[in-house]
C-alpha cells in the first residue's frame, strides 16, 4: 500500500523574502513532510488492518520473509528521501525525495500490520533473503539488492548542493532496481491475493519513480 499524498516542497517557500525567511520556510517544509510520513505510516497500518486475510502465512513463508526484508529495504529509502527533501537544491529532486519517503513509509506500515495479523514477530528465524530463490547469495555485507553501504549513506548525509542531488539520484536508482527485483520474486512465489496486490502496487509506483529518477539525473548531469 502506498500513501497517495504528493509533496511539493515549494509550498511554504513562495513567501520567503530573505535568507532568514527561506531557512524558516525550509524548516517548516521539513516538519510538514515529517508529519506526512507519520500519517503515511498510520495509513499503512490502517490499510493492513482493513485488508481481509483468508490464510495465515507462517514464520518461514515467502510473504513473511518479504515483509520483513522489504521493511528494512524501505527504511533506508525513507531516510534517503527525507535527506533529499530537506537538503536537495534541485526542486524535482526534493519533490521526488519527499514522495518516496511518504510512499515507502506507508508500505512499511502495511507490511508490519501483516506480520502482526499473522501473529509473527517483526524479525524471523530465517536468514536475510532466504525466502527468495538463491536470495542469500544476493546479500553482500548484510545488504540486500540495491541498498547503499554505510559509507555511501554517510557520504549522502554530508553532501551539499549538486553533489547531494546527483548522489541521491544515483543511489536511489540502484535502490529501486533492487527493490523491484525483490518484488518480482514475491509476485512469482506468492498466492496471497492481498499481498500480491500490494506488492504489484509497490512495483508500479517504483517503476514510475525510477523513470523520473533517471530523467532527473540525465537533466542535472547534462
Amino acid at each position: 500500500m502506498t500513501a497517495p499524498t504528493s509533496l511539493d516542497s515549494d509550498s511554504g517557500e513562495t513567501t520567503a523574502t530573505d535568507d532568514g525567511d527561506q531557512v524558516s520556510a525550509r524548516r517548516f517544509g521539513t516538519l510538514a513532510v515529517a508529519l506526512a510520513v507519520v500519517v503515511g505510516l498510520l495509513l499503512g497500518y490502517a490499510g493492513g488492518l482493513l485488508t481481509p486475510r483468508l490464510t495465515q502465512p507462517g514464520d518461514a513463508s515467502v510473504e513473511a520473509g518479504f515483509a520483513r526484508d522489504m521493511t528494512t529495504h524501505h527504511a533506508q529509502a525513507v531516510e534517503m528521501g527525507l535527506i533529499a527533501f530537506q537538503r536537495g537544491t534541485d526542486q524535482e529532486v526534493r519533490t521526488i525525495g519527499g514522495d518516496i519517503a511518504l510512499a515507502q513509509q506507508g508500505d512499511i506500515g502495511a507490511m508490519q500490520t501483516w506480520l502482526r495479523s499473522w501473529e509473527l514477530d517483526p524479525t524471523g528465524s530465517q536468514p536475510r533473503m532466504a525466502w527468495m530463490p538463491d536470495g542469500t547469495r544476493m546479500v553482500r555485507d548484510g545488504l540486500m539488492p540495491g541498498m547503499a553501504t554505510s559509507e555511501q549513506m554517510a557520504q549522502l548525509r554530508e553532501a551539499q548542493g549538486k553533489e547531494l542531488d546527483v548522489l541521491f539520484l544515483d543511489l536511489m536508482i540502484k535502490h529501486h532496481i533492487g527493490g523491484i527485483h525483490m518484488v518480482d520474486a514475491l509476485l512469482d512465489a506468492s498466492d496471497e491475493p492481498d499481498v500480491v496486490q500490494a506488492a504489484q502496487t509497490m512495483k508500479n509506483t517504483q517503476q514510475t519513480e525510477l523513470t523520473n529518477l533517471q530523467n532527473a539525473l540525465k537533466r542535472i548531469q547534462g
